[in-house]
């Protein structure tokens, strides 16, 4: 419903605006002011202003002192039904905003109503309207105040769409959306101010006039109405219409009809019956339990009546206990007619608002006399409330998360209190009267204000645990708990705590379980501590740690300093140990005589051995040793019953001889990134007992004689062998592991793989990426198969059966570049559900800009062992003015639709950002803000990691040195290469690696479950979208800003499950062993699967090219892989030699040939690399110059030399590094009509018209103007001319868009509307099945473009592949010079094009000059020549 200009700028602004005498905070709004009621229908109606004595008048929009209302009736549909900024306000509403930050708007809702129809005039609609008040005010302006203003009776505040709270008289609504913004990240007043009147915040932040009642919410506290009613089995009684209530456990019957005065009949219904009556039509019966039941008959007037309360009832009734959960409905009060169920034992009011006073407040609790459990937590009560401990029954309550700073004494008369909850509150003391609750048995304490232990605890002797989680507690006396003898659980995480001391040499006997994780600690002495059987204390500091052995059966202490554990005795009852993450250089003697000891963690540490009688131990199942220097791994000399065997990341040459044949039951085996050569035999005579089901040997130095020792292993289900050196895989020895379901032989020398893969049945995973292989292998008739990735290969052909299996969803064959698809091959793959291609192009005109980008990029994205793909990336190698460039990670966790949508729209939030602001810390942080805000607009409660990469020049020196600037949410990283050191940019926002984000979150009272989990949701304290944790879980990222330099070789982006498993330092030793960005990201996703990452894995490299002093004309250091890497790219003219026709496209007649009915299945690249996207030519040819915008390349626009051989290249011709589709542009609708030349507005190709609901957000791209060039570009650009006579040239922007294959150029007004449109740059709508949407120049490529396409039987579907020869201009080299300059005398068209644009003075309407159409060549004029900057983009 939008209103017009005119309208608003119509409305009367109050001219009896009063002001009180009394100063007041924050700014001079403090008396009435006007009420303007702005509707479509009807006009501007001024609200009647209540004049109070000794006030004054003023008038005009600065002096203006009311609160006004601005009342617009509006249908909301997502976004669009909100009234736009230009046309909220009028110019006087607007300057006295402006007069001061502390003033501002409050969008005030009101209820679903129905439109009430005009007095004259048509009938209005009888479509429910949603009230939207606009109310100006400022932030000292209280509620008391508006609701005089509006003769309202409350107002009420919805946070993330959940809870509805009544605001207190004295609260200030403005002050308190400034105070949420502020808590989110804004910092700016301004733009406080401006978010504040956005009404799209109401997704976050909501206020009410009145509170609305849904009918879940009405059907689950009460349901009532008058029917028929008939008591009892007989037909003595008759039929009556009386009034009937099903609240709580009862049901309820007057004994009048419309009317509960007199008699009323209560019927219990827990354990009684609720039953259909057939005879009548919608009639239940409701019985009672027990001998003397009770029966009464309703008849309901309809269905939906019936339905309804034979729902509730029957939930009544299945109850074993008489239960009633009113929890979560923003309840003020309990219904009254609640009271009438005297049965009722346990009562649920979690997350309401409940109030003392009034008819169904606490302090009518009492009346339930049988109550025995009572939850009120999360109801902001701040003080304890006295009135139930009045409630003798009571056995269980639960008070946490209430804001309560004192328990009262009279706590002390709840004799029958078994468990007591006081979490999450303000605590520092208890009362002594606490202590005579002598059947109390659980108290939670945890994350309160206690400084020690409450001393009362010694005279509570039912307790047996402590929960004191998340307090202030620094030190720990063991004495205090030896008095305590009653204590045998103590939870002390999450305290601080420095120190535990034992000064007495009294022994703390009763003790079995302790808890100090995520503290302080330095050293831990335990001994005294006899019984003790359980210790957590992982992620402390600890250097020594000294325990008694006596009964300790679990130890868990990783992420330490520890070099050595001190236990005595032996503990013989030792069954798990973790002590990875610490300083441990050899194992003490003590562990090797554990008889008991089944689980041993010892993984990243400093062990250089492993004592033979570990591994000989006849009681353990599981070593993780990884991650350690270890040399050799002793021999076994019996048998041991070994399951679990973990060896990666070490130094070995070789494995045990008697490894498998001596360990039967070893099913895990992990020895990659070590040096073995070859692998143990599985048996020592040819029949093998081997049960061995996983085997990981990635990244060692194995060849193909590894393949027949693999052979004994035949219930081998997973079998990772990448990155080693094997040439080929036996296939007589492949037949044999019939079990096989997953293998991955990806960087190695494979050149095919054996056919015999065929006899794997249930083989579902093929990774072979990175090899040599040319033919695709026969794994396309197996009956399970489900993702194949054979990407970075040098396949030239696929033979496919007649039909593919059904089960394959994933198929990955980028970056093989002679690989020809045919048009039979496209259609059997369109049920796939991800396709990944890559489909070459030859180099345009439009592509002679991408080519000077100093950077390229590769990406891959893996789902693991998950059903679904959670990780997205964004890649745009030009992003905005100059060169610039944006990349970014998103990680959903579990959730696939948050990193899908902040792939799509925060590249272009980005680029709207930088329009407000230049400050790195402002334009980034607000980007994530934004970000926020609009996924709450999709609903999106979930949140998800995110982190955004933006290279770009200095405003202030737009010349001067490339930064980087990085921002993140949770565990995303970003690591950059610099001097072959990793530079970590970014920060791990979760509370095990943050301390500071630790104490926030403690701070504001969150729950931290012991998994370090907030709320038991996530374990991260930033993260996009996460709304409804807020405020212990906000959007504000980290910012960094890197000023990059020419050491800087590479920049690694990836999730937490990347960094997880493989360090910064391996992580770049990977990328430069590569250096391929697109095999790069590969082999690190390889590598951490390989090493037992089963989640979600997303990686980006960005190859940097970076000149001494940031320019970057430099050539780039080679990016080429020796083992089948593509080849350098090289120059393609658009018209090339004589001997072979013009092209637009190297699809080989494929692209015209595609049939429509492919367009279901999803296509794109998993890792699609900018750098990868090159082609052979038929000759060798040199690097194109690198040209940076500082120092452009000068090119003839329009003259086509052909070079020697057609394979040379010409300094003034535009050349590009294909990435994404090109067609002919002659031969496509091309947004034309076709008797008219203009494009239609709305069109954007081949005649189909795009209507964009909401933002379509990618990254934007921006045009620079020519026409605003300084004395130092003019002198610049001169010097750098590559013509003889040095004459300037001046740069005018043309957009080339590859818009499904057809050539689009925008000129005027359209270059604006695309500049204001990132989304036409990169990310334009496509998402993959897997959840990827990635940009077009990425290797997006013409096959996910023709898929876009509309059915037709012409356009460029039918469109031959090549231009004709006579739609170009061939001139000879030696004829160049004199075309050249004639050109200057004329202006020739070189395609028939009606349209000569004159640049003689040119005027702009616009900061951005007209672009014409690629084949134009300027026309003569005293203005020096124009050179075409092309921008490629994919529409």
């Amino acid at each position: 419903m939008a209103m017009e200009d005119e309208d608003v700028n119509a409305a009367v602004v109050a001219t009896n605006n009063t002001q009180t005498g009394a100063s007041k905070k924050g700014g001079d709004v403090g008396g009435t002011g006007a009420c303007i009621d702005r509707q479509p229908d009807k006009g501007v109606h001024p609200a009647g202003l209540h004049q109070t004595a000794g006030r004054g008048s003023r008038s005009g929009p600065g002096a203006a002192t009311g609160i006004r209302v601005l009342k617009r009736n509006m249908k909301r549909n997502g976004s669009r039904g909100c009234v736009t900024r230009k046309t909220r306000f009028g110019s006087r509403e607007r300057d006295w905003l402006k007069g001061d930050t502390q003033r501002g708007c409050v969008c005030l809702y009101g209820a679903t109503v129905d439109p009430q129809p005009p007095a004259s005039g048509p009938q209005a609609s009888s479509t429910p309207q949603t009230d939207l008040q606009l109310v100006l005010c400022s932030t000292s302006t209280t509620v008391e105040e508006l609701c005089a203003q509006r003769d309202g009776k409350g107002l009420y505040v919805q946070l993330h769409g959940d809870l509805v709270r009544r605001l207190d008289p004295s609260e200030r609504p403005l002050q308190i959306l400034y105070d949420y913004l502020a808590s989110m990240g804004y910092a700016d007043p301004v733009r406080v101010q401006q978010e504040a009147a956005n009404s799209d915040l109401s997704c976050l932040i909501r206020f009410y006039s009145e509170r609305g009642l849904s009918g879940d919410q009405q059907e689950r506290t009460l349901l009532k109405g008058v029917f028929s009613v008939r008591k009892g089995k007989t037909q003595l009684h008759k039929w009556a219409e009386r009034k009937v209530i099903l609240c709580g456990t009862c049901l309820i019957v007057a004994s009048v009809k419309d009317s509960l005065t007199g008699k009323l009949h209560i019927l219990p219904l827990v354990g009684g019956k609720v039953e259909e009556v057939k005879r009548r039509l919608h009639c239940l019966m409701f019985s009672s339990a027990g001998s003397q039941a009770q029966t009464y008959f309703v008849n309901f007037d309809t269905l939906a009546d019936y339905q309804r309360w034979h729902r509730q009832a029957s939930k009544v009734v299945s109850q074993t206990v008489s239960m009633v959960d009113l929890s979560c409905y923003s309840l003020e009060a309990v219904p009254e007619y609640l009271f009438y169920s005297q049965d009722i034992t346990h009562l649920n009011l979690r997350h309401n608002f409940m109030s003392l006073q009034g008819p169904g407040g606490l302090l009518n609790l009492p009346r339930f006399s049988q109550l025995k459990s009572l939850n009120l937590s999360h109801n902001r009560l701040g003080v304890f409330p006295e009135c139930v401990c009045e409630i003798l029954t009571l056995t269980e309550l639960n008070l946490s998360c209430n804001n309560l700073h004192v328990v009262p004494v009279q706590i002390g008369n709840l004799q029958s209190l078994q468990t007591l909850s006081l979490d999450g509150n303000h605590l520092s003391s208890l009362p002594e009267e606490l202590g005579g609750l002598s059947q109390l048995n659980s108290l939670g304490l945890s994350f309160n204000n206690f400084s020690h232990i409450p001393a009362v605890l010694e005279r509570l002797s039912a307790v047996d645990k402590l929960a004191m989680a998340g307090n202030r507690v620094e030190t720990l006396e063991l004495c205090t708990l030896a008095i305590m003898s009653h204590l045998k659980n103590i939870d002390l995480r999450l305290n601080g705590l420095r120190w535990v001391k034992s000064e007495s040499p009294d022994a703390v006997s009763q003790v079995t379980q302790l808890d100090l994780r995520d503290n302080c600690l330095a050293t831990l002495d335990l001994s005294s501590i006899c019984n003790l059987e359980t210790l957590h204390c992982q992620r402390n500091q600890l250097v020594t740690l000294t325990l008694s052995g006596f009964t300790l059966r679990m130890l868990h202490a990783s992420s330490n300093r520890l070099t050595t554990v001190n236990i005595y005795p032996v503990p013989n009852q030792l069954t798990h140990m973790e002590l990875s993450q610490n300083l441990l250089e050899y194992l003490p003697d003590w562990v090797c005589d554990c008889r008991k000891i089944e689980m041993l963690d010892i993984t990243h540490n400093l062990l250089s051995e492993l004592p033979s009688r570990l591994l000989n131990s006849l009681s353990l199942r599981k070593l993780l040793a990884g991650n350690n220097r270890l040399q050799r791994v002793p021999d076994l000399l019996d048998h041991v019953p070994l399951e679990a065997l973990d060896l990666q990341h070490n130094r070995l040459a070789e494995l045990p001889e008697s490894l498998f044949y001596k360990a039967l039951n070893l099913k895990f085996l992990n020895a990659s990134a070590n040096a073995l050569e070859s692998i143990p035999p599985s048996s020592q005579s040819e029949e093998s007992l081997s049960t061995l089901q996983e085997l990981y040997l990635t990244g060692n130095n194995l060849n193909e004689n590894c393949g027949a020792l693999l052979v004994g292993h035949q219930n081998l289900r997973v079998l990772h062998i990448a990155y080693n050196q094997m040439l080929s895989f036996p296939a007589s020895k492949l037949s044999k592991l019939e079990l096989l379901e997953e293998l991955d032989l990806s960087g190695n020398k494979l050149k095919t793989i054996p056919s015999t893969v065929s006899s794997c049945k249930r083989l579902h995973t093929l990774i072979a990426h990175s090899n040599h292989i040319t033919v695709f292998p026969e794994i396309l008739n197996l009956p399970e198969i489900k993702l194949v990735d054979l990407s970075c290969n040098e396949l030239t052909e696929i033979q496919l059966p007649d039909s593919l299996p059904a089960t394959l969803q994933d198929l990955d064959l980028t970056g093989n570049n002679s690989l020809m698809l045919e048009h039979k091959t496209l259609n059997l793959f369109s049920h796939i559900t991800t396709l990944k291609l890559d489909q070459k192009s030859t180099t345009t005109a439009g592509d002679s800009l991408s080519a000077s980008t100093p950077w390229n990029h590769g990406y891959s994205e893996m789902s693991g062992q998950r059903n679904k793909l959670c990780v997205s990336v964004l890649t745009v190698d030009r992003f905005g003015d100059g060169v610039e460039a944006c990349y970014g990670i998103f990680d959903g966790d579990r959730n696939e639709e948050v990193p899908r949508l902040l792939q799509c729209t925060m590249g272009d939030v980005l680029c709207e950002e930088l329009q407000h602001s230049s400050i790195d810390n402002v334009y980034m942080c607000n980007t994530f803000l934004t970000s926020h805000r609009k996924l709450g607009m999709a609903g999106q409660k979930l949140g998800a990691s995110a982190l955004l990469c933006y290279i770009h020049h200095k405003p202030s020196d737009p010349g001067g040195y490339l930064s980087l600037t990085v921002a993140n949410v949770g565990t995303c990283q970003a690591v950059l290469c610099r001097d072959g050191r990793p530079v970590p940019l970014s920060k791990v926002y979760s509370l095990e690696n943050c301390t500071e984000e630790m104490e926030r979150v403690k701070l504001s009272k969150a729950i931290i479950t012991e998994d370090n989990k907030v709320s038991g949701v996530t374990c991260c304290s930033r993260l996009l979208g996460c709304s409804y944790l807020s405020p212990w879980v906000l959007p504000k990222p980290w910012v960094h800003t890197e000023p990059l330099c020419s050491q800087d070789e590479f920049l690694i982006l990836g999730n937490r499950a990347l960094f997880e498993w493989v360090s910064y330092q391996e992580a770049v030793c990977t990328v430069q062993a590569v250096r391929d960005p697109r095999a790069a990201a590969k082999k690190l996703c390889s590598l951490a699967q390989s090493y037992g990452c089963k989640d979600n894995i997303g990686a980006v490299v960005v190859s940097l090219h970076i000149g001494v002093d940031s320019c970057t004309c430099e050539p780039p250091v080679s990016t080429t892989e020796p083992r089948g890497a593509p080849p350098a790219p090289a120059p393609v003219t658009v018209t090339p030699g004589p001997s072979e026709p013009a092209t637009l496209s190297s699809s080989s007649g494929i692209v015209s040939e595609f049939s429509s009915e492919t367009s279901a299945s999803e296509v794109g690249s998993e890792a699609g690399s900018t750098a990868s996207d090159e082609h052979q030519s038929s000759g060798p040819a040199p690097r194109p110059e690198r040209r940076c915008s500082l120092h452009p390349a000068t090119t003839l626009c329009g003259i086509m030399v052909p070079g020697s051989g057609g394979s040379g290249t010409h300094p003034g011709l535009f050349q590009r590094q294909p990435s994404c589709a090109t067609f002919s542009s002659n031969q496509s609708d091309n947004g034309l009509d076709s008797d008219d030349e203009a494009p239609l507005e709305g069109v954007i190709s081949n005649g189909s018209k795009l209507e964009v609901e909401v933002d379509i957000h990618c990254c934007a791209f921006q045009l620079r103007s020519g026409s605003t060039e300084s004395a130092q570009d003019f002198d610049l650009e001169k010097r750098n001319s590559d013509y003889p006579n040095g004459k300037m040239r001046r740069q005018n922007s043309v957009v080339v868009s590859a818009t499904n294959g057809c050539l689009l150029a925008v000129c005027g007004r359209e270059i604006a509307d695309l500049k204001k449109s990132p989304s036409t740059c990169s990310l334009f709508g496509k998402k993959l099945s897997n959840g990827s949407v990635v940009a077009p120049e990425d290797s997006h490529n013409l096959i996910e473009v023709a898929l876009e396409a509309p059915k037709k039987k012409s356009g460029y579907f039918n469109a031959p592949a090549q231009q004709d020869p006579e739609d170009q201009l061939i001139v000879p080299p030696s004829l160049e010079q004199e075309v050249r300059e004639q050109l200057r005398g004329q202006s020739p068209l070189v395609s028939g094009s009606s349209i000569t644009p004159s640049f003689k003075e040119p005027v702009w309407d616009h900061p951005h000059p007209p672009a014409f159409p690629s084949n134009m060549v300027p026309g003569p004029g005293p203005a020096p020549f124009l050179q075409q900057e092309v921008y490629d983009t994919a529409l």
